[in-house]
């Protein structure tokens, strides 16, 4: 059951008593405690979690220093873009340094990122700390992702986690800041400061990590940028492209677009509202990927393309004709898809790759995840300022529904492929 969950059958586990033997990068033998991979999976979320949470304030920053829905958009944009560069570069680094000094940078990069959220005064300043943030979370993912793999002797939580962090984290980050914006002193500030506290805690949680992967050498040829796909990758990655970039392209909208839409077409004033925007969408992935967890991956790319687009176009529906409810129900169906998605998609990952590969293999996955996350994103914002914010929303759904339902088809078109060649006669 435990493989089944993350998709893993077919998949040797990393034996763990040769994890706990493994000397770390540095010579010095550390052995795993209890709480290493709860502590790992935790610091994914909380990474998650602080780039989400500027989701909720981007409508006050932009009536504080008047600028557009574009600047806006380039704003979120910017995260991806720094985010898509670290894993260009550093995304297979702790394969070859080890995992403990690639996340303890992370994190210090991150303190500084959300240092400077804590006192920006401006947008130049707020998009500084929104690209240290994008390269701090490039750095961490992969790395935490990889470091999950290895801490999992029976393979089965690891593909799971990298899941279900992703939409937790974010729904977490954008619920909470919603609240405290709401409800809490300092609506700009304090929730960067709990964050500040939360990275100061990852920072202990990684000083007490076993390191789990040896020191290879290559390092530095390992920081040119490239995108690779090992051969025995594809069979398995390729048919997966089109969910991964539907789906992340519904939540760049949601992170970005979606609380203007909430409050100028909805007439959701409340700053509340654009966390819950948010969460609707990444909190029901989540929990999706709780429950669906027990299913493979393969049996779950054709269902979430299909709740995906179909959720897409019923919130576009009740946009269109100012029902909230029926927005709302749309969101739920759409992060259902999106949560099952995510795992068809991450647990694919956690599946095929090989230990030495699993950094490079997650900055992969993230880079195709993000690209479909940023652009189209940048894209809609663009749009919303030519067009307006109804028409350019309208767009976007229609675009996202089509390429769900594009990857419905594909899965549909290879199922029937691999069905003929079983029955197809030998000689």
């Amino acid at each position: 059951m435990a493989n089944r969950a993350a998709g893993n059958r077919g998949v040797r586990p990393p034996d763990g008593a040769a994890i706990r033997r493994m000397p770390p990068a540095g010579g010095r033998r550390r052995v795993a405690w209890k709480g290493s991979f709860p502590g790992v999976a935790a610091v994914f979320v909380l990474f998650l979690a602080a780039s989400s949470a500027p989701s909720p304030l981007y409508v006050i920053y932009q009536r504080q220093w008047q600028f557009t829905a574009w600047v806006l958009t380039v704003v979120f944009a910017l995260y991806v873009f720094g985010l898509l560069g670290s894993l260009l570069v550093v995304g297979a680094l702790s394969d070859h340094l080890g995992r403990r000094p690639v996340l303890a940078a992370a994190i210090a990069l991150e303190t500084v990122a959300l240092g400077l959220f804590l006192t920006a005064g401006n947008v130049l300043v707020l998009s500084a700390a929104r690209v240290l943030q994008g390269i701090a979370t490039g750095a961490a993912t992969t790395t935490l992702s990889a470091t999950l793999v290895d801490l999992d002797p029976s393979g089965g939580r690891a593909g799971v986690v990298t899941s279900v962090a992703p939409p937790t984290g974010l729904a977490l980050g954008a619920l909470g800041s919603g609240v405290l914006v709401e409800f809490g002193p300092a609506p700009t500030r304090l929730v960067y400061a709990l964050l500040l506290g939360g990275m100061a805690v990852a920072a202990v949680v990684v000083a007490l990590l076993p390191e789990t992967s040896l020191r290879r050498p290559g390092a530095v040829a390992s920081l040119r940028p490239r995108i690779a796909m090992p051969a025995h990758l594809r069979a398995d990655i390729l048919p997966v492209v089109p969910a991964m970039v539907a789906c992340w392209a519904l939540a760049g909208m949601y992170l970005s677009l979606g609380p203007s839409v909430a409050a100028e077409l909805l007439g959701l004033r409340s700053h509340l509202v654009g966390g819950i925007v948010v969460t609707l969408l990444t909190g029901t992935g989540a929990l999706a990927i709780s429950l669906l967890r027990s299913r493979t991956a393969s049996w779950l790319l054709a269902p979430s393309s299909v709740l995906l687009g179909l959720g897409t176009l019923i919130s576009l529906t009740g946009t269109a004709e100012d029902l909230i409810w029926l927005s709302a129900v749309g969101t739920v169906v759409a992060g259902i898809g999106f949560g099952a998605s995510v795992l068809a998609t991450f647990g694919t990952f956690a599946r095929v790759a090989r230990p030495h590969e699993r950094s490079a293999a997650f900055a992969l996955a993230n880079i195709i995840c993000y690209l479909g996350n940023s652009v189209p994103a940048v894209l809609g914002g663009i749009a919303v300022t030519t067009l307006g914010l109804r028409t350019a929303t309208e767009i976007y759904a229609l675009a996202i529904t089509v390429i769900t339902f594009s990857a419905f088809a594909l899965r549909l078109h290879q199922l029937r492929a691999r069905r003929n060649a079983v029955t197809a006669p030998c000689g």
